[in-house]
Protein backbone atom coordinates (compact mmCIF):
# COMPACT_ATOMS: atom_id res chain seq x y z
CA UNK A 1 0.00 0.00 0.00
CA UNK A 2 0.94 3.67 -0.22
CA UNK A 3 1.61 5.55 2.99
CA UNK A 4 3.26 8.71 4.31
CA UNK A 5 6.35 8.58 6.53
CA UNK A 6 8.63 11.20 8.06
CA UNK A 7 12.34 10.98 7.26
CA UNK A 8 13.40 12.17 10.69
CA UNK A 9 12.12 15.22 12.52
CA UNK A 10 11.83 18.56 10.79
CA UNK A 11 9.69 20.70 8.52
CA UNK A 12 7.37 19.59 5.71
CA UNK A 13 10.43 18.67 3.62
CA UNK A 14 10.85 15.45 5.69
CA UNK A 15 7.50 14.10 4.41
CA UNK A 16 7.93 11.16 2.04
CA UNK A 17 5.51 8.94 0.10
CA UNK A 18 6.23 5.22 0.41
CA UNK A 19 4.93 2.60 -1.99
CA UNK A 20 4.79 -1.14 -1.38
CA UNK A 21 4.36 -0.95 2.41
CA UNK A 22 2.70 -3.97 4.04
CA UNK A 23 -1.00 -3.69 4.81
CA UNK A 24 -1.46 -3.64 8.61
CA UNK A 25 -3.21 -6.54 10.34
CA UNK A 26 -6.02 -5.80 12.81
CA UNK A 27 -5.63 -7.18 16.32
CA UNK A 28 -8.25 -8.20 18.85
CA UNK A 29 -11.21 -5.83 18.80
CA UNK A 30 -9.88 -4.03 15.73
CA UNK A 31 -10.86 -3.65 12.09
CA UNK A 32 -8.96 -2.86 8.91
CA UNK A 33 -10.28 0.22 7.12
CA UNK A 34 -9.67 0.88 3.44
CA UNK A 35 -9.13 4.61 3.81
CA UNK A 36 -11.11 7.07 1.71
CA UNK A 37 -9.95 10.24 3.49
CA UNK A 38 -7.78 11.33 6.39
CA UNK A 39 -7.86 14.58 8.34
CA UNK A 40 -4.76 16.72 8.75
CA UNK A 41 -4.37 18.05 12.29
CA UNK A 42 -1.88 20.15 14.24
CA UNK A 43 -0.65 17.12 16.23
CA UNK A 44 0.48 15.60 12.91
CA UNK A 45 2.80 18.58 12.44
CA UNK A 46 4.07 18.20 16.00
CA UNK A 47 4.78 14.53 15.35
CA UNK A 48 6.64 15.45 12.16
CA UNK A 49 8.78 17.92 14.12
CA UNK A 50 9.66 15.20 16.63
CA UNK A 51 7.58 16.63 19.50
CA UNK A 52 4.59 14.26 19.62
CA UNK A 53 5.67 10.65 19.08
CA UNK A 54 3.04 7.94 18.76
CA UNK A 55 2.56 5.73 21.84
CA UNK A 56 4.79 2.65 22.17
CA UNK A 57 3.78 -0.11 19.77
CA UNK A 58 1.82 2.17 17.43
CA UNK A 59 2.86 2.78 13.83
CA UNK A 60 4.82 5.97 13.17
CA UNK A 61 2.71 6.63 10.07
CA UNK A 62 0.90 9.89 10.94
CA UNK A 63 -2.83 10.52 10.92
CA UNK A 64 -5.36 10.53 13.78
CA UNK A 65 -8.68 10.24 11.93
CA UNK A 66 -9.95 8.45 8.85
CA UNK A 67 -13.06 7.53 6.96
CA UNK A 68 -13.49 4.52 4.74
CA UNK A 69 -14.79 0.98 4.46
CA UNK A 70 -14.15 -1.93 6.83
CA UNK A 71 -12.53 -4.70 4.76
CA UNK A 72 -11.24 -7.12 7.44
CA UNK A 73 -11.65 -7.78 11.16
CA UNK A 74 -9.45 -8.96 13.98
CA UNK A 75 -10.19 -11.61 16.64
CA UNK A 76 -13.42 -11.05 18.53
CA UNK A 77 -15.02 -8.80 15.93
CA UNK A 78 -18.20 -9.86 14.12
CA UNK A 79 -17.37 -10.30 10.41
CA UNK A 80 -20.78 -8.82 9.68
CA UNK A 81 -19.26 -5.34 9.95
CA UNK A 82 -17.18 -5.95 6.81
CA UNK A 83 -18.40 -3.62 4.08
CA UNK A 84 -19.58 -0.93 6.53
CA UNK A 85 -18.58 2.67 5.85
CA UNK A 86 -17.25 4.32 9.01
CA UNK A 87 -15.26 7.24 10.31
CA UNK A 88 -12.78 6.41 13.03
CA UNK A 89 -10.43 7.89 15.58
CA UNK A 90 -7.06 6.15 15.20
CA UNK A 91 -3.97 6.35 17.38
CA UNK A 92 -1.80 6.76 14.25
CA UNK A 93 -1.61 5.42 10.70
CA UNK A 94 -4.28 7.50 8.99
CA UNK A 95 -2.06 8.77 6.14
CA UNK A 96 -2.22 5.46 4.28
CA UNK A 97 -4.40 3.42 1.96
CA UNK A 98 -5.28 1.08 4.84
CA UNK A 99 -5.42 1.77 8.56
CA UNK A 100 -6.21 -0.26 11.67
CA UNK A 101 -8.89 1.11 14.00
CA UNK A 102 -10.46 -0.11 17.21
CA UNK A 103 -14.07 -1.05 16.45
CA UNK A 104 -15.17 0.84 19.58
CA UNK A 105 -13.80 4.05 18.02
CA UNK A 106 -15.57 3.59 14.68
CA UNK A 107 -18.76 5.55 14.11
CA UNK A 108 -21.28 5.39 11.25
CA UNK A 109 -21.11 8.03 8.53
CA UNK A 110 -23.74 10.70 9.31
CA UNK A 111 -26.33 10.65 6.53
CA UNK A 112 -25.73 14.06 4.92
CA UNK A 113 -21.93 13.72 4.89
CA UNK A 114 -19.72 12.31 2.17
CA UNK A 115 -16.89 9.95 3.10
CA UNK A 116 -14.51 12.84 2.55
CA UNK A 117 -16.37 15.14 4.94
CA UNK A 118 -16.75 12.39 7.54
CA UNK A 119 -12.99 11.87 7.54
CA UNK A 120 -12.64 15.30 9.14
CA UNK A 121 -15.02 14.59 12.03
CA UNK A 122 -13.48 12.19 14.61
CA UNK A 123 -10.37 13.95 15.97
CA UNK A 124 -12.09 17.33 16.05
CA UNK A 125 -15.42 16.26 17.51
CA UNK A 126 -13.89 13.91 20.10
CA UNK A 127 -11.58 16.72 21.24
CA UNK A 128 -14.20 19.47 21.32
CA UNK A 129 -16.99 17.53 22.99
CA UNK A 130 -14.77 16.04 25.68
CA UNK A 131 -13.02 19.30 26.52
CA UNK A 132 -15.74 21.91 26.12
CA UNK A 133 -18.64 19.96 27.60
CA UNK A 134 -17.32 17.07 29.70
CA UNK A 135 -14.14 18.58 31.12
CA UNK A 136 -15.13 22.24 30.85
CA UNK A 137 -18.75 21.68 31.81
CA UNK A 138 -20.25 24.29 29.47
CA UNK A 139 -23.96 24.78 30.06
CA UNK A 140 -26.78 26.64 28.34
CA UNK A 141 -26.81 30.29 29.31
CA UNK A 142 -23.06 30.46 29.93
CA UNK A 143 -20.42 32.35 27.95
CA UNK A 144 -17.40 30.85 26.22
CA UNK A 145 -14.35 32.29 24.48
CA UNK A 146 -12.93 30.05 21.77
CA UNK A 147 -9.44 30.89 20.57
CA UNK A 148 -8.54 29.98 17.01
CA UNK A 149 -12.18 30.13 16.04
CA UNK A 150 -11.53 29.61 12.32
CA UNK A 151 -9.57 26.36 12.79
CA UNK A 152 -11.02 22.87 12.55
CA UNK A 153 -11.30 22.72 16.33
CA UNK A 154 -12.60 26.27 16.59
CA UNK A 155 -15.24 25.92 13.87
CA UNK A 156 -16.56 22.78 15.56
CA UNK A 157 -16.56 24.32 19.03
CA UNK A 158 -18.42 27.42 17.84
CA UNK A 159 -21.21 25.36 16.27
CA UNK A 160 -21.65 22.99 19.21
CA UNK A 161 -21.43 25.67 21.90
CA UNK A 162 -23.99 27.84 20.08
CA UNK A 163 -26.34 24.91 19.52
CA UNK A 164 -26.27 23.96 23.20
CA UNK A 165 -27.25 27.45 24.29
CA UNK A 166 -24.02 29.28 25.13
CA UNK A 167 -23.10 32.83 24.19
CA UNK A 168 -20.05 32.34 21.98
CA UNK A 169 -17.08 34.65 21.50
CA UNK A 170 -14.14 33.72 19.29
CA UNK A 171 -10.75 35.06 18.29
CA UNK A 172 -9.24 34.86 14.81
CA UNK A 173 -6.37 36.49 12.93
CA UNK A 174 -8.17 38.53 10.27
CA UNK A 175 -11.46 40.28 9.65
CA UNK A 176 -12.39 37.64 7.06
CA UNK A 177 -11.75 34.87 9.55
CA UNK A 178 -13.80 36.73 12.14
CA UNK A 179 -16.67 36.95 9.65
CA UNK A 180 -16.34 33.19 9.11
CA UNK A 181 -16.66 32.61 12.87
CA UNK A 182 -19.80 34.74 13.02
CA UNK A 183 -21.27 32.84 10.06
CA UNK A 184 -20.90 29.63 12.07
CA UNK A 185 -22.70 31.04 15.09
CA UNK A 186 -20.27 33.14 17.13
CA UNK A 187 -22.07 36.09 18.66
CA UNK A 188 -18.90 38.19 18.39
CA UNK A 189 -15.47 37.52 16.87
CA UNK A 190 -12.33 39.42 17.88
CA UNK A 191 -9.45 40.06 15.50
CA UNK A 192 -6.54 39.43 17.86
CA UNK A 193 -4.14 41.26 15.53
CA UNK A 194 -5.98 44.55 15.86
CA UNK A 195 -7.78 44.24 19.20
CA UNK A 196 -6.87 43.18 22.74
CA UNK A 197 -9.15 40.22 23.45
CA UNK A 198 -8.93 40.84 27.22
CA UNK A 199 -10.33 44.34 26.81
CA UNK A 200 -12.92 43.15 24.32
CA UNK A 201 -14.16 40.36 26.60
CA UNK A 202 -14.37 42.84 29.47
CA UNK A 203 -16.49 45.11 27.25
CA UNK A 204 -18.69 42.35 25.89
CA UNK A 205 -19.43 40.86 29.32
CA UNK A 206 -19.83 44.12 31.23
CA UNK A 207 -16.66 43.38 33.17
CA UNK A 208 -17.77 39.96 34.38
CA UNK A 209 -15.61 37.79 32.11
CA UNK A 210 -16.57 34.52 30.44
CA UNK A 211 -17.46 31.26 32.11
CA UNK A 212 -15.15 29.13 29.96
CA UNK A 213 -12.19 29.51 27.61
CA UNK A 214 -10.97 26.91 25.12
CA UNK A 215 -7.33 27.62 24.30
CA UNK A 216 -4.68 26.04 22.10
CA UNK A 217 -2.22 28.95 22.08
CA UNK A 218 -0.64 28.95 25.52
CA UNK A 219 2.37 31.18 26.20
CA UNK A 220 1.31 34.73 27.10
CA UNK A 221 -2.32 33.82 26.49
CA UNK A 222 -2.44 31.88 29.76
CA UNK A 223 -2.28 34.91 32.06
CA UNK A 224 -4.57 36.86 29.73
CA UNK A 225 -7.06 34.00 29.77
CA UNK A 226 -7.11 33.95 33.57
CA UNK A 227 -7.82 37.68 33.51
CA UNK A 228 -10.73 37.11 31.10
CA UNK A 229 -12.53 34.48 33.18
CA UNK A 230 -15.52 35.16 35.39
CA UNK A 231 -15.78 33.98 38.99
CA UNK A 232 -15.83 30.14 38.97
CA UNK A 233 -14.60 30.22 35.35
CA UNK A 234 -12.81 27.35 33.63
CA UNK A 235 -9.76 27.50 31.36
CA UNK A 236 -9.40 24.39 29.20
CA UNK A 237 -6.02 23.97 27.51
CA UNK A 238 -5.82 21.56 24.57
CA UNK A 239 -2.57 22.52 22.84
CA UNK A 240 0.34 24.96 22.82
CA UNK A 241 1.01 26.78 19.57
CA UNK A 242 3.33 28.85 21.73
CA UNK A 243 5.26 27.67 24.79
CA UNK A 244 3.79 25.65 27.64
CA UNK A 245 6.29 27.14 30.09
CA UNK A 246 5.34 30.54 31.48
CA UNK A 247 5.63 32.50 34.69
CA UNK A 248 2.22 33.69 35.87
CA UNK A 249 0.57 35.11 38.94
CA UNK A 250 -1.89 32.46 40.12
CA UNK A 251 -3.61 34.80 42.56
CA UNK A 252 -6.59 35.20 40.13
CA UNK A 253 -7.13 31.44 40.40
CA UNK A 254 -7.66 31.79 44.13
CA UNK A 255 -9.56 35.06 44.12
CA UNK A 256 -11.99 34.03 41.38
CA UNK A 257 -12.02 30.30 42.30
CA UNK A 258 -10.97 29.35 38.77
CA UNK A 259 -10.38 25.91 37.32
CA UNK A 260 -7.39 25.43 35.00
CA UNK A 261 -7.58 22.08 33.28
CA UNK A 262 -6.76 20.47 29.95
CA UNK A 263 -6.20 17.17 28.24
CA UNK A 264 -4.65 15.22 25.41
CA UNK A 265 -6.60 12.57 23.54
CA UNK A 266 -4.07 10.25 21.92
CA UNK A 267 -2.54 8.60 25.03
CA UNK A 268 -5.87 7.65 26.60
CA UNK A 269 -7.03 4.06 26.74
CA UNK A 270 -9.44 2.65 24.17
CA UNK A 271 -12.02 2.34 26.95
CA UNK A 272 -11.86 6.03 27.82
CA UNK A 273 -12.05 7.09 24.18
CA UNK A 274 -14.90 4.62 23.59
CA UNK A 275 -16.91 6.40 26.29
CA UNK A 276 -16.47 9.66 24.39
CA UNK A 277 -17.48 7.89 21.16
CA UNK A 278 -20.70 6.71 22.77
CA UNK A 279 -21.57 10.22 23.97
CA UNK A 280 -20.91 11.57 20.50
CA UNK A 281 -23.15 8.92 18.96
CA UNK A 282 -25.95 9.67 21.42
CA UNK A 283 -25.74 13.48 21.59
CA UNK A 284 -23.83 14.88 18.60
CA UNK A 285 -24.49 12.39 15.79
CA UNK A 286 -28.19 13.38 15.60
CA UNK A 287 -27.03 16.97 14.98
CA UNK A 288 -24.76 15.84 12.15
CA UNK A 289 -27.55 13.67 10.75
CA UNK A 290 -29.91 16.64 10.56
CA UNK A 291 -27.29 19.12 9.37
CA UNK A 292 -27.51 21.28 12.48
CA UNK A 293 -23.71 21.12 12.74
CA UNK A 294 -21.24 20.17 10.02
CA UNK A 295 -17.53 19.87 9.35
CA UNK A 296 -16.13 22.72 7.27
CA UNK A 297 -13.59 21.57 4.67
CA UNK A 298 -11.14 24.24 3.50
CA UNK A 299 -9.03 22.27 1.02
CA UNK A 300 -8.47 18.70 -0.11
CA UNK A 301 -5.11 17.28 -1.19
CA UNK A 302 -4.33 13.85 -2.66
CA UNK A 303 -2.33 11.62 -0.30
CA UNK A 304 0.91 12.16 -2.19
CA UNK A 305 0.63 15.92 -1.60
CA UNK A 306 0.75 15.60 2.19
CA UNK A 307 3.69 18.01 2.23
CA UNK A 308 1.57 20.77 0.69
CA UNK A 309 -1.19 20.01 3.21
CA UNK A 310 1.25 20.47 6.09
CA UNK A 311 2.59 23.69 4.58
CA UNK A 312 -0.96 25.05 4.44
CA UNK A 313 -1.67 23.94 8.01
CA UNK A 314 1.42 25.72 9.32
CA UNK A 315 0.64 28.87 7.34
CA UNK A 316 -2.65 29.22 9.25
CA UNK A 317 -4.22 30.53 6.05
CA UNK A 318 -7.02 27.96 6.19
CA UNK A 319 -10.49 28.09 7.73
CA UNK A 320 -11.90 24.76 8.88
CA UNK A 321 -10.37 21.39 8.03
CA UNK A 322 -7.58 20.31 5.69
CA UNK A 323 -8.09 16.84 4.23
CA UNK A 324 -6.15 14.16 2.40
CA UNK A 325 -8.18 12.21 -0.17
CA UNK A 326 -6.84 8.67 -0.41
CA UNK A 327 -9.39 7.19 -2.78
CA UNK A 328 -12.08 8.84 -4.92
Amino acid sequence: MRQIRFRGGGGPEVIAVEDGAPVPVPGAGQVLVEVAAAGVNRPDCLQRAGNYPPPPGATDVPGLEVSGTIVAVGPGVDPGVIGSDVCALVISGGYAEYAVADLALCLPIPGPLSLLEAGGVPETYFTVYDNVFTRGGLKAGETILIHGGSSGIGSTAIQLARHFGATVYATAGSDDKCAFCVSLGAHEAINYRSHDFVAEIRRLTGGKGVNEILDMVGGPYIARNLASLAVEGRLVQIAFLQTSKVEIDVMPVMIKRLTFTGSTLRPRSVELKAAIAQRLKDIVWPLLETGVVRPVIHKVFPLNEARAAHELMESSAHVGKIMLQVRP
